[in-house]
């Protein structure tokens, strides 16, 4: 399978492409930018520069796909609020650029959590450009991302859980969705990925251990694993996979138009309950943070949960110890003899 052309190189009759090479090959030999040898400016428009970074560098680095498509928009974001200061061109964009540009998310309102991705993406992108030796050096190395917030994760108390199930229960597929979430804790991505062969039910479907099912994710960073199904679980999905139509492809969940459920389509999915239910402030994400909580909560080991959740350091999974206790606070409050 031929490598993508790079963008940055395109663009030149093949004369000029020659040329070029040979003052590439000149350029090499010659002593690396100092002050009385600076690299010149790069005249390459910046939207080239980013279509050479999503096709070439991106799947040389082999980045899952919503990170391409999160880095992709941030730096989409970037070179539009450079252009409109007059910006056009990669040895134009310096490091108050830069900075100017974070200072104008903060004032936009964006979260310390999404200006935080944005550094990162920016660093990705002016590494690139370093290797591909279109800068003299990482503009963006010494950008500070904004602190991390501590905000609290929300979580569903029982009884909104309960009437979040209650409010689905009559759509098969949105039910086995939402149980699904709920019984595993799967993030949005891996439950986008699923596939029929990612599903393993049991011949009885019981409160017996013996007769648990199971279902294989892959979860950030290409990692894989797998995660047990308990019955409300297989429940839920065999209901589902008795109606699920026939289509031509093998994802686990598919639209009316059948078609696959991608993440927008599943998370349209839970947000309608959850506004259905009258639950506020919580979103797709919530059910992840519910399913922790409440098995730590109930007694379920901090590995387990860990391992379920798929996080590589048990430090990650323990904020939700804390929140465990503030459930059986209430609860023990709210129940008490």
């Amino acid at each position: 399978m031929p490598m993508p052309q790079d963008p940055l190189a395109t663009g030149h009759t093949h004369d000029e492409r020659s040329r070029n090479a040979a003052l590439s090959a000149q350029e090499a030999k010659a002593p690396s930018a100092s002050p009385s040898n600076p690299v010149p400016k790069d005249d390459r428009p910046l939207e080239q520069a980013l279509l050479s970074y999503q096709t070439v560098y991106m799947p040389s680095r082999n980045l899952a796909p919503r990170t391409r498509v999160e880095y992709a928009n941030d730096i989409n974001q970037l070179v539009a609020f450079l252009n409109r200061t007059g910006k056009m061109k990669v040895g134009q964009v310096t490091r108050a650029d830069l900075e100017a540009f974070l200072a104008y998310l903060d004032q936009k309102g964006y979260s310390g959590a999404a200006r935080r991705r944005k550094v990162y993406a920016i660093r990705s992108f002016f590494s690139f450009l370093e290797d591909a030796e279109a800068v003299a050096a990482n503009l963006a190395a010494k950008l500070t991302p904004p602190k991390q917030e501590k905000k609290e994760p929300r979580v569903l108390t029982e009884e909104e859980y309960k009437a979040l199930l209650r409010a689905c229960n009559h759509e098969v597929r949105d039910s086995a969705i939402i149980e699904l979430l709920l019984q595993t804790g799967i993030r949005l991505s891996e439950l986008a990925g699923l596939t029929l062969a990612d599903v393993e039910l049991p011949r009885t479907i019981s409160r017996n251990p013996d007769d648990t099912g199971s279902l294989h994710v892959k979860g950030k960073g290409r990692k894989e694993r797998t995660i047990p199904l308990n019955y409300k679980a297989c429940k839920a999905l065999k209901a589902w996979l008795r109606i699920r139509p026939e289509v031509d492809h093998d994802a686990l969940f598919v639209t009316k138009f059948r078609k696959p459920m991608g993440p927008g389509a599943l998370q349209y999915v839970v947000k309608k309950y959850l506004k259905e239910a009258g639950i506020k402030g919580a979103s797709l994400h919530t059910l992840r943070h519910t399913f922790a909580t409440h098995h730590v909560a109930k007694g379920t080991s901090l590995r387990s949960v860990q391992e379920a959740l798929g996080h590589a350091d048990l430090k990650t999974t323990s904020v939700y110890v804390s929140l465990a206790r503030k459930v059986m606070n209430r609860e023990l409050q709210e129940h008490a003899l």
